[in-house]
């Protein structure tokens, strides 16, 4: 089952700030999130940042999982996503 990959406004302003090698890497990996995301996923543990992390290199993409949507909530370096949600 493929899921239907959507950004929230801060979502897609956290990739404009990204430089176009990381956007390139990000986007094929996001694309081999939405065949099976629970599969490359982790559970976050404070669920109020969000539901799930996906690791890309030391990138990470914050998602929930709504029906047969991904949303996804964040994307940033792994040094500042997890300060900047708090």
């Amino acid at each position: 089952m493929n899921y239907k990959l959507t950004y929230t406004p801060r979502a897609e302003r956290d990739i404009k700030k990204l430089d176009p090698a990381a956007k390139n890497r990000i986007g094929k990996a996001l694309l081999k999130l939405q065949a099976n995301p629970l599969l490359y996923s982790d559970k976050l543990r404070d669920p109020s940042i969000g539901t799930y992390r996906f690791r890309i290199g030391d990138y990470r993409v914050i998602f929930d999982i709504e029906g047969n949507d991904i949303v996804v909530l964040r994307i940033g370096h792994r040094k500042e996503i997890y300060k900047r949600l708090q």
